[in-house]
């Protein structure tokens, strides 16, 4: 350990050095500049939730320490960094009234409206995020926000990523560019919060493993696992999208007093494009090479499916402010979309039509409330078009004191289907459908807990009419998957305790998450338990130059029947024949931090080789093998 801080220190002391150069150079000024307070630095979010720019290592840096760069509990991620995640924890799932695209794999790094930030900083602002990826590339993500005045700031960013994988066919490179800009007038009556954002997807869909007796075999030779044979050797999904966004509000009475009223404006004006490309339409199994994993095919090579969407979003509201009663706001929506291909296909089983297109109006209030130890949400909105849908949705926190807060909520949603489920085409037959779904209807209810004790949450949720993909297919080599509608009602109730201990210099963080679905069939499946435990220790050293945290993590989840993932339309289906879990991931990690500097260092998954090749994200997907992987956020502040 005296050798490997040693190694850790020189290896960042040169940070350190590097970023005393402005304190040296400080020194021959004759008046000193003070220094600007952490609060001067804030992350402000679409919903004005405040906090501040964190350059600390704690264990939760070390659980957002990944692609997504946020806490993937609840997500198993696939063998290449970059591609899909399997969802273990249902409750992550959010849900809009409003229809969206559809192709949910690739969809969690897709930087939506509420996931972009704004800032206000006192002094120029950067930040570096480099991670070392499975073969082949590397993850990068890099930050830069000004403030030009107190009242004009500007934010760019790009997150790159390029791993070619272990496996066959298994390239991700990505790229999300983002910027924004917030404004507010010098009498502060008009405020704007501006964004742009492009983003694109491209995955190699080898389609899984087509032994999987190779993979679980103690035979050496499959430790390369660039010889275990996958279903497609030459396919590829691509997605990509721009967003202009902007929200603004005026306040009409000049001065702010106990009663304002104020007008809001919000415009969102997105396309997507997703694209699907396979050269080579037979897969090889075994002595087999004309399996047919999609079904039959239109064309016999160059599969080149296209799907197209674009939506238009304006809200315009008023809002009644009352110093004692809090805000009122009033407001209508106009939703646009049209969702397209190039051509209508005339089949026996009927016509395919090549574009889904409406407008939605909606009208709603809201009720903001914000008086001492309370602080509660309230919205209502209903269409008032030919679309039926509908959305409430309330919420109050109560804040007991700065240890102890409870939050309740509940939501009643009818959700318009996702466009995948109502229309596709595609080169292979089984892959043509058009539907007239009835829409989603959700009942929610959450509580959470933040005490000084532990963390805790409840959910229970209805839900009628689910749509979801299911397998068609009798040949187990095959995979034609369709949309579905359940028509029973399905129940949900998860449960989710965190809990840290410390003792000295050593802590141990837990979450338990148990999940309990009733329902007729095997529609919705979970895994009971998910678990994720650290123990980690925690000191400084070189006069407290150097902080290091070390530990291990502990991953599990109970064996279900997982869902299985299609590379065609991306998304996840549900399948009742294989089972998965019950297998443990180990983690060992060394991080460090000096200044606003964090380094981590992973093993991950180092059990693999002991515990044996039976971990999987999904059928035929193999999980992360060992690997070591290293990496760092760094900090400047000008």
């Amino acid at each position: 350990m005296k050798y490997l801080l040693t190694v850790l220190f020189l290896l960042i002391v040169s940070v350190g050095f590097s970023q005393d150069g402005q304190t040296v150079a400080a020194k021959s000024v004759p008046k000193k500049q003070p220094k600007a307070a952490f609060n001067q630095y804030r992350i402000i979010t679409l919903q004005k939730d405040t906090t501040y720019v964190d350059t600390s290592l704690t264990i939760k840096k070390e659980y957002e320490y990944n692609y997504l760069r946020k806490d993937i509990f609840g997500l198993l991620p696939f063998a290449n960094e970059g591609q899909t995640y399997t969802v273990l924890d249902f409750g992550l799932k959010n849900f809009n009234s409003f229809p969206e695209i559809g192709f949910s794999g690739k969809q969690f790094n897709y930087l939506g409206v509420n996931d972009i930030k704004y800032y206000s900083v006192a002094t120029p602002v950067t930040e570096l995020y480099f991670k070392t990826v499975m073969e082949q590339g590397q993850s990068l993500d890099a930050f830069i926000t000004v403030n030009t005045s107190e009242r004009f700031n500007m934010s760019v960013a790009f997150k790159g990523l390029r791993s070619l994988g272990k496996y066959i066919n298994q390239l991700s490179s990505t790229g999300n560019f983002r910027f924004t800009s917030s404004y507010n007038t010098l009498n502060k009556r008009y405020y704007l919060n501006f964004h742009f954002t492009g983003q694109d997807f491209l995955n190699g869909e080898n389609g899984g493993i087509t032994t999987i007796e190779n993979f679980e075999s103690a035979d050496g030779a499959y430790s390369n696992r660039a010889r275990l044979e996958v279903y497609l050797k030459d396919a590829k999904s691509f997605m990509k999208g721009k967003r202009i966004f902007f929200d603004h509000n005026f306040r009409i009475n000049a001065k702010k007093a106990d009663n304002n009223l104020y007008i809001t404006h919000q415009f969102n004006y997105e396309n997507k494009f997703f694209e699907y490309n396979q050269q080579t339409v037979l897969s090889t199994v075994g002595d087999l090479d004309d399996v047919k994993r999609f079904g039959t095919s239109y064309v016999t090579s160059n599969i080149n499916d296209h799907t197209r969407y674009n939506r238009l979003y304006n809200k315009v509201g008023a809002i009644y402010e009352n110093s004692l009663l809090g805000k009122f706001q009033f407001f209508a929506e106009n939703f646009r979309y049209n969702y397209y291909y190039d051509k209508i296909l005339i089949l026996n089983s009927g016509t395919i039509p090549s574009s889904l297109n409406d407008e939605i109006n909606t009208v709603g209030g809201q009720y903001d409330y914000r008086k001492n130890k309370w602080n509660g949400t309230f919205t209502y909105s209903n269409s008032i078009s030919n679309q039926p849908m509908s959305n409430f949705d309330a919420k109050l926190n109560y804040k007991l004191n700065d240890k102890n807060e409870f939050v309740f909520q509940y939501q009643m949603i009818s959700k318009i289907p996702d466009h995948i489920y109502n229309l596709y085409q595609s080169s292979y037959v089984d892959y043509n459908w058009y539907n007239d779904f009835k829409n989603e209807k959700i009942n929610n209810i959450e509580a959470t807990a933040k005490t000084q004790w532990l963390d805790a949450s409840l959910q229970v949720s209805s839900i009628n009419d689910h749509l979801y993909f299911s397998n068609d297919a009798t040949d187990p080599q095959q995979q034609i998957i369709s949309p579905k509608q359940y028509d029973k009602t399905i129940n949900y109730l998860s449960v989710k305790v965190s809990r840290e201990f410390k003792w000295w210099k050593l802590a141990l963080d837990n979450t338990v998450l148990y999940q309990q679905v009733d329902q007729q069939d095997d529609v919705l499946n979970v895994p009971k338990i998910v678990t994720r435990n650290s123990l980690y220790f925690t000191n400084y050293y070189f006069k407290k130059a150097l902080y290091l945290q070390t530990g291990f993590t502990f991953n599990y989840f109970t064996k279900y029947y997982i869902n299985d993932y299609n590379p065609v339309t991306t998304e996840a289906f549900v399948q009742n024949q294989t089972k998965v879990g019950d297998f443990p991931m180990l983690d060992f990690f060394i991080n460090a931090r000096i200044r606003q500097t964090r380094i981590f260092l992973k093993a991950e998954h180092f059990n693999s080789k002991i515990t044996g090749n039976n971990f999987y994200t999904a059928p035929n997907y193999p999980y992360r093998d060992f690997m070591i992987r290293f990496g760092l956020v760094w900090n400047f502040f000008q």
